[in-house]
């Protein structure tokens, strides 16, 4: 394979350098103009009920990056639930690095409670300003409600506004219980976790103050402690709520901080902090842009950009499992084996690269902790995360060899995602001083556990393969292995580094065993077939989403992908959301656009939830999130250093438009397509990588006369585009529109909410 791929590299070389460029014919057209009018586009995705939610999955749902909020009516109850989050609020027990010992932790809820009873209501989770805007209807009249999370500030606002009948409507402060959600969700009827018999609570919340002012403080058993601290506040005709949610460690009096802050917030003009809120978000949507004929995709795909970035921010938290939204859930943590990376890949296409920074900063700078997660023999070279952490990565990591069957890989896998940022942006600062040495460490832990037996070949012992059990030459280790190896080679080879590794890294890759395979394609491992549901697509990792199998490699490699991928799918009973996710990227991966689009369809039919949250025995949130990069993966891929332009289209998307997506080497991407057909291209180099591109045009040209474009092979082009310049691309003989628009004309049904029939 390695031979295979070094005689295409030289081919794609010895064409571009004989190929005929083809000379442009028409007026440079470099800029691409987008016609959007952001505010009513946008407007459209809004969730909508006409029937008041009633749970957490059901809720609306507000951030700011750090600080949560959701909304709905509970079940049973005469008022409204504000469930408050907070990313940084955990525990921080020293016996170990579980859960159960450094989880999430609940904090409370306000609840409005009106003065009548409640008869119904409607609310909207408007995305363009980020704001939830609510009526709630009473026997007694009715009240208006307006909530944000601000951005730019460190807390919450809720504006109320009743009539007569409500105007003594309350505040009620519903302190948590600061214990791990895990531990009290193990205490629910036929929960199938087994709670620890030895878990002390934390102690019990005390609160100070009135409705109106006031502050609730939990102290933690070991130090630490979160404190929420509110102030209410008439202004004209409404009645303001302010709310901080602040955490400390080791500290106790972390409640100062936090009535100083509501203080502060409640002391500035309100009109101007929602101003600023707004302009945050109305200046975060035009990153990139686009549009699909599906509007029910189309509707769930920006609700997921609005999301990621209610979730985290450039200087946030890494957004675990469940975000600044926690409840009662088993996953109150950031789990390694698949959740953060589902997470994260949305936000390169997207050209969102500043929030991807919460997820470099948390890894970049908790290196001594990775470190210190592994066997202390390994420390000196190596490093490692465990299946779940906490935000500061804390996770005790075993070696295969005293303990047979442990999962090793989940820090290569950390690395792949930061690799993936890193090819977005071309950083080759930190490239060289952060991602290179972390992969190296990483990979180091492999190595120490490779045995080189009879047949010439390097094999790993028995180590996990994620959410299935435990195999020798585990495919998902090998994957990540081989790519690891293949990466460490290449950036050290860009960089000029001369790694006294080197010899070893290209030693084992020509030598490391093959992936483990059988009559139904990729195994678990040695001797360790799949033979029964399996959720993870973990033993397929070599083909998505590390591509090292891919459909470039013929017709054989192809059919193998197709049967295992068949044969995962055929075995029912315990897929859920992310295996049909995973399922379309790998769709799309083979071009096969109706097939990516029906995968995708699957986690909508079964496991979406009304506000676009998910459960899996508890509620977590990511795999909606990947579900906005399988749809990238439809429109653009870019994997292999080559762009390939629309290239897994469902049948029926004949009308689709792109604007600055990003690809690996740091190129901004704008195409449309109408009738079945591309028919402009825009590309805008932002580091000067080559740029080589995949397109079903037939006879491009470019708009630049310095430019040139050379055929490689069929469909595939190499572009002279060095950094800082664009080019247009279209039909040779065409006339052609540069300017990229919605494909819909503007809609008002509603696919996500609850609204009655």
């Amino acid at each position: 394979m390695n031979f295979k791929h070094a005689l295409i590299q030289y081919v794609i070389l010895f064409c571009t350098l004989t190929s005929v460029s083809h000379a442009a014919t028409k007026t440079a057209i470099n800029k691409t103009q987008l016609d959007v009018n952001w505010a009513q586009h946008i407007a459209q995705f809004n969730l909508n009920w006409d029937v008041l939610p009633e749970d957490w999955d059901e809720g609306s749902f507000l951030g700011n990056g750090r600080t949560g909020l959701l909304v709905y009516k509970e079940k049973g109850k005469n008022s409204m639930r504000f469930e408050l989050g907070n990313s940084q609020v955990h525990d921080h027990r020293s016996n170990g690095s579980g859960v159960m010992e450094i989880g999430r932790l609940l904090i409370g809820c306000f609840q409005l409670s009106p003065v009548g009873q409640i008869q119904g209501g409607t609310m909207t989770l408007d995305i363009w300003n980020a704001e939830m805007t609510a009526t709630l209807k009473t026997d007694k009249g009715s009240i208006f409600i307006q909530a944000l999370v601000i951005t730019g500030e460190d807390g919450i606002l809720i504006k109320t506004r009743t009539t007569d009948g409500e105007k003594n409507f309350k505040w009620n402060w519903e302190a948590a219980n600061a214990d791990c959600p895990r531990y009290i969700y193990g205490q629910s009827p036929g929960c199938y976790f087994k709670n620890p018999t030895n878990y002390i609570s934390n102690p019990k919340p005390e609160v100070f103050g009135t409705e109106k002012e006031g502050y609730c403080l939990q102290k933690l058993l070991e130090g630490g402690s979160t404190s929420t601290a509110w102030k209410v506040k008439n202004e004209a005709a409404t009645k303001n709520l302010y709310i901080n949610i602040s955490h400390a460690f080791p500290q106790t009096d972390i409640y100062l901080s936090a009535k100083s802050t509501v203080a502060k917030m409640a002391a500035k003009n309100t009109d101007k902090l929602i101003e600023k809120h707004r302009n945050w978000w109305h200046a975060y949507y035009p990153a990139s842009f686009v549009s699909m004929p599906d509007r029910m995709v189309e509707s769930f795909y920006w609700m997921q950009i609005y999301k990621i970035a209610s979730a985290t921010r450039a200087d946030g938290d890494l957004v675990d499992n469940t975000g600044p939204w926690l409840t009662v859930t088993p996953w109150p943590n950031a789990w390694w084996n698949l959740n953060v990376q589902l997470t994260y890949w949305l936000l390169n296409g997207s050209n969102r690269l500043e929030l991807a920074k919460s997820l470099e900063n948390t890894i970049y700078n908790n290196v001594d902790v990775l470190i210190k997660n592994i066997p202390e023999k390994f420390r000196y070279n190596s490093a490692g995360i465990g299946r779940s952490s906490n935000l500061k990565l804390e996770s005790k990591l075993d070696d295969p060899i005293t303990k047979p069957g442990a999962e090793i890989g989940l820090l290569p896998w950390a690395c792949h995602s930061l690799w993936l940022i890193y090819r977005h942006n071309m950083d080759d600062e930190t490239l060289r001083n952060k991602l290179f040495p972390l992969l190296k460490r990483a990979t180091n832990f492999y190595i120490h556990f490779l045995k080189k037996e009879n047949d010439g070949k390097y094999h790993l012992p028995l180590t996990h393969s994620p959410e299935y059990g435990n195999a020798e030459d585990c495919n998902f280790d090998l994957s990540l292995l081989r790519w690891s190896l293949q990466t460490l080679l290449a950036s050290d080879k860009r960089l000029s580094i001369n790694d006294e590794l080197v010899p070893v890294w290209k030693d084992i890759l020509a030598n490391l065993v093959e992936y483990p395979t059988d009559k139904n394609g990729f195994m678990i491992g040695k001797n360790v077939p799949m033979d029964k549901s399996h959720r993870h697509y973990s033993h397929m990792l070599m083909v998505y989403p590390l591509y090292l199998v891919n459909a470039e490699q013929g017709a054989e490699t192809i059919a193998l992908i197709e049967k295992s991928e068949a044969y995962w799918l055929s075995l029912k009973g315990h897929h859920e959301g992310y295996s049909h996710t995973g399922a379309s990227s790998i769709n799309a991966s083979l071009g096969k656009g109706d097939e990516a689009l029906a995968s995708l369809k699957k986690l909508f039919g079964s496991f979406l939830r009304p506000n676009t949250m998910y459960k899996e025995a508890g509620p977590v949130i990511e795999t909606p999130l990947s579900g906005a990069q399988s749809i990238h993966d439809m429109l653009l891929q870019s994997w292999g250093d080559k762009i390939r332009i629309f290239p897994a289209l469902p049948s029926d998307w004949k009308d689709v438009s792109i604007y600055q997506m990003r690809t690996q080497g740091a190129f901004l991407v704008s195409a449309k397509r109408e009738k079945g057909k591309t028919v402009f291209i825009n590309i805008q180099s932002l580091a000067g990588e080559p740029c080589i591109i995949k397109t079903d045009m037939e006879n491009p040209v470019l708009s630049g006369k310095t430019i040139q474009i050379s055929k490689i092979e069929k469909d595939v082009y190499q572009i002279s585009l060095k950094k800082g310049m664009s080019v247009s691309i279209f039909e040779n003989g065409t006339t052609v529109s540069n300017t990229i628009s919605p494909v819909n004309k503007p809609y008002k049904q509603t696919f996500f909410g609850k609204i009655s029939n």
